[in-house]
């Protein structure tokens, strides 16, 4: 097997903990967290796009206008370095100090990606779906992410939480996949095996591409 040069990471639940994000969003339609977070669960659990949630709470609603909303109170969307999974840091520098390319890259909008560049994160390249107008599970979004790469396929490692937008389209597309459970959709719909890596945390990564790229 050739061994893995760049490895390229997920945001949302990968490199960000979002339990902050979806909590103000409870709070902006003034429904309690707890009540939003299990019909969360419940709308991943049926197969439904995670955004279908508010609909069940605000029947026609709106997520870019709600969004633009929060910005003219003043209440927008944000994160920060206390957003960040305490693993991350670590995990990116060590795989850059070992010699990988090391990418960013998930469905996020313009405005994220600017916070998430603020956070200066050891990494090459990072880009947003807002950026290169594609976004996941479209495999278009991986085909940009291999020609920004400037890597083969087979020396590309996606890591992901989502079977469904992360390791599906990333192999199909002929990249290995890494699986890090955590966040809902990594406990809900997972299924045990669909990766070449399943790690409890990106703090196993660096050794754990070492024996993939060995076997």
């Amino acid at each position: 097997m050739s061994p893995i040069r760049a490895v390229w990471f997920d945001v949302g639940e990968v490199l960000i903990n979002e339990t902050r994000e979806y909590g103000t969003w409870a709070d902006w339609l003034g429904i309690p967290r707890h009540t939003f977070s299990a019909m969360f669960g419940a709308v991943i659990a049926r197969g439904e796009d995670y955004r279908q949630v508010f609909q069940y709470f605000r029947p026609g609603f709106d997520l870019d206008a709600q969004r633009q909303a929060r910005l003219d109170a003043g209440l927008g969307e944000y994160l920060n370095g206390l957003d960040l999974y305490p693993d991350v840091r670590p995990c990116l520098q060590a795989l850059k100090d070992a010699g990988y390319f090391v990418g960013i890259a998930g469905n996020q909008t313009t405005r994220a990606g600017r916070f998430l560049r603020e956070l200066n994160l050891p990494c090459d390249v990072l880009a947003t779906s807002d950026d290169w107008g594609v976004t996941k599970p479209d495999v278009a979004f991986f085909h940009k992410l291999i020609a920004v790469s400037g890597h083969q396929p087979h020396e590309i490692a996606y890591v992901g939480d989502r079977l469904d937008n992360d390791l599906r389209p990333a192999a199909n597309t002929g990249l290995h996949t890494v699986f890090v459970k955590r966040g809902p959709w990594g406990y809900i719909i997972y299924q045990p095996g669909s990766a070449d890596l399943e790690l409890d945390s990106l703090a196993e990564l660096p050794d754990a591409l070492t024996k993939l790229s060995a076997n």
